[in-house]
C-alpha cells in the first residue's frame, strides 16, 4: 500500500521528475535525517515500475537494506546480499553495494541487473571506488542519490558525480512543522586537541583517541549524563572501540545498564543489544562509528558526543539519530564532550550545501556567531542551566537571559563580546525564594542519608557560590527530581575525582 507523503516529500518528488524531463541524470536529493528518504525513493521506484522501468536501489549497510525492502512491502522485489534467494527477473532490485560489487565486478558470478533508474541511499559515499565502478556499468540510466550530508569527509561538494541539488526543508523548519523534535545541547567539556594531527579533513582517529580516553574525561562524560541525560535512552560515540568499551565500564561501575558494540560484534548480538536498549532494558549503548547512518530508534532520547570531529556530515549524522519524534519526547539532548557544537553549530542551524567540489559545505547560521561572518551572535554556555544557547537570546531550555552587565566589553572587528574567563557554567540564582526551596531539599536529603548539616551548607555553596544565610535552619522537605540528579551528579564527580587521585 502507498504510503502518504508528506507535502515536502511529494513536492521534491515532482521537481525529480521535472528534472528527469528537462534531460537531468544526475540528481542527488538532500533530506535530513529522520525525514523520510526511504518513503521518498519508494514512491519514486513505484512511479517507474507503473511505467514499466526498472530500478536498483544500493545501499552499504545491512541495516538499510532491511529498512529498504521493508518499506517495499506490496512491490514485488529482489535482495542482492548474503543469506537472501536472488529473484533477478524483478524490476526492482535492492542490492549491497559491497556484494554487487564482489559478485558482478570483481568475481563474476552474476550479472548486473537491469536498471533504468540507480537510487545510491547515503549518497556522500558515493566517490568510493566500490560504488563508482557499479555506477560505470549504468551510462544511460538516471542516477539518484540520497542523503542528509551531500559533502565528502572534508566537506567538498559531489559535483565531480551529481549535476543537480534538490533539497528538502532543513532540521529547523522541519522541527517547527512538528516531523522532528530539536536539541538541547549541552557543551561541559571543550578537550584540548593541539597536536592532534587532521588527515583527509578530519582528525587522526589513534591520536584523537589517546587524547580522549582519560579517566578524567570519561568520568565527567558519566556524572554530567546523570546531571543532564534525565536516565533517557542514550546512545555514546566514541573515539575507538576500547574507548567505548572504558565508557561503558564506567557506566556499569556507576551503576547504569549499558553495553557496548562494534564493527566486529555480530549481527545478531548487535541488534539484541539496540532491542534492549528500545525496551529499556538498557540504559545507554557506547559505539565507534557504528550506529552513525542507517539505523533509526524514535524512542531514543540523548546522544552523547565523545568523539571530536571537524566533519559536518558525521557530525550532523551522529546527532540526526535522535530527531526522530516519539511519545513524551519533548527533544533529544545532546551532551557534547567533543566541542563540536563550538566548532560546527546546532543541529536546526541552516546549512547552505554546494555541489562545488572547490568549495565547502557552510554552516552560515553558525559562521556569522563565530565572526567568519560578521554581525551574529556566539555559541555560550547558559549560565543557569548549563545548556548551550545563542548569545545575546534566551535560552532555549529554561529561558535564561542574562541582564546586561556593566562590566568591560572588549570590541573585536566590530563585533561586542563580553569576555569570560571560563567557558564553564556553573548555575546560580539571586532568586530567594529558589535558594531557600534548594536548602531545604538539601537538607531533606542529609535528613535521609544521615548527612551532618556541613555537608548541605557545602552543597550549597556549590550551587549558588556563596554560603547559606548565617544562622538558616532549613525545614527539611522532599527533594524534587532535578535536585536528586544534580546532587548525584557531584556524589559521582566527586567520587571520579577521588578515583582519579
Amino acid at each position: 500500500m502507498t504510503e502518504v507523503l508528506r507535502p515536502y516529500q511529494a513536492m521534491v518528488i515532482e521537481e525529480f521528475w521535472r528534472a528527469v524531463e528537462a534531460g537531468q541524470r544526475r540528481i542527488i536529493i538532500v533530506a535530513p535525517t529522520a525525514s523520510g528518504k526511504t518513503v521518498i525513493a519508494r514512491a519514486i521506484i513505484e512511479q517507474a515500475r507503473c511505467k514499466a522501468s526498472s530500478s536498483l536501489f544500493l545501499a552499504h549497510r545491512r541495516e538499510i537494506i532491511t529498512q529498504t525492502s521493508n518499506k517495499l512491502r506490496g512491490i514485488p522485489h529482489g535482495v542482492i546480499r548474503p543469506g537472501d534467494q536472488p529473484r533477478p527477473f524483478e524490476l526492482v532490485q535492492v542490492a549491497s553495494v559491497q556484494t554487487l560489487h564482489r559478485r558482478a565486478i570483481k568475481a563474476g558470478t552474476m550479472e548486473l541487473p537491469e536498471a533504468q533508474y540507480v537510487i545510491v541511499d547515503e549518497a556522500h559515499h558515493v566517490v568510493a571506488r566500490s560504488y563508482q565502478s557499479i555506477i560505470e556499468h549504468y551510462p544511460d540510466a538516471v542516477l539518484l542519490g540520497l542523503t542528509a550530508t551531500p559533502c565528502r569527509g572534508d566537506g567538498r561538494g559531489l559535483g565531480n558525480v551529481f549535476q543537480v541539488m534538490l533539497q528538502c526543508p532543513q532540521v529547523g523548519e522541519l522541527v517547527a512543522q512538528g516531523y522532528l523534535v530539536g536539541t538541547k545541547v549541552y557543551a561541559p567539556v571543550d578537550p584540548d586537541l593541539h597536536g592532534v594531527h587532521i588527515r583527509h579533513g578530519d582528525y587522526v582517529e589513534s591520536e584523537l583517541a589517546d587524547r580522549m580516553d582519560k579517566p578524567k574525561l570519561v568520568g565527567d562524560i558519566i556524572s554530567n549524563w546523570y546531571k543532564f541525560g534525565e536516565r533517557r535512552k542514550t546512545v555514546c560515540f566514541a573515539t575507538s572501540v576500547r574507548h567505548s568499551v572504558h565508557i561503558r565500564d564506567e557506566f556499569i561501575a556507576s551503576g547504569v545498564r549499558a553495553e557496548h558494540i562494534d564493527g566486529t560484534t555480530p549481527m545478531d548480538e548487535r541488534d539484541a543489544t539496540l532491542a534492549r536498549l528500545a525496551s529499556g532494558e538498557l540504559e545507554v549503548v557506547t559505539n565507534c562509528m557504528v550506529l552513525t547512518e542507517g539505523w533509526d530508534m524514535p524512542v531514543l532520547g540523548c546522544i552523547i558526543l565523545a568523539r571530536p570531529t571537524k566533519q559536518m556530515g558525521l557530525y550532523r549524522q551522529m546527532i540526526g539519530r535522535g530527531l526522530r519524534p516519539a511519545a513524551d519526547k519533548p527533544n533529544c539532548i545532546v551532551i557534547d564532550h567533543s566541542g563540536a557544537t563550538y566548532r560546527l553549530g546546532f543541529a536546526e542551524d541552516y546549512v547552505e550545501w554546494t555541489l562545488d567540489p572547490d568549495h565547502h559545505a557552510e554552516n552560515s547560521t553558525h559562521a556569522a556567531r563565530t565572526g567568519d561572518r560578521p554581525g551574529g551572535p556566539r555559541i555560550v554556555e547558559c549560565q543557569d542551566c548549563g545548556a548551550a544557547r545563542v548569545g545575546g537570546m534566551a535560552c532555549l531550555s529554561c529561558g535564561y537571559l542574562p541582564a546586561p552587565s556593566p562590566c568591560a566589553i572588549e570590541v573585536i572587528d566590530g563585533d561586542l563580546g563580553l569576555v569570560a574567563s571560563s567557558r564553564r557554567a556553573r548555575p546560580h540564582s539571586d532568586d530567594p525564594h529558589l535558594r531557600d526551596e534548594w536548602h531545604s531539599m538539601l537538607a531533606g536529603i542529609a535528613a535521609e542519608r544521615g548527612y551532618k548539616p556541613g555537608w548541605v551548607a557545602h552543597q550549597y555553596r556549590y550551587k549558588f557560590g556563596d554560603w547559606p544565610p548565617h544562622g538558616a535552619r532549613p525545614v527539611p522537605v522532599e527533594p524534587s527530581v532535578e535536585v536528586r540528579r544534580w546532587v548525584q551528579s557531584r556524589m559521582i564527580a566527586y567520587a571520579r575525582g577521588r578515583k582519579s587521585a
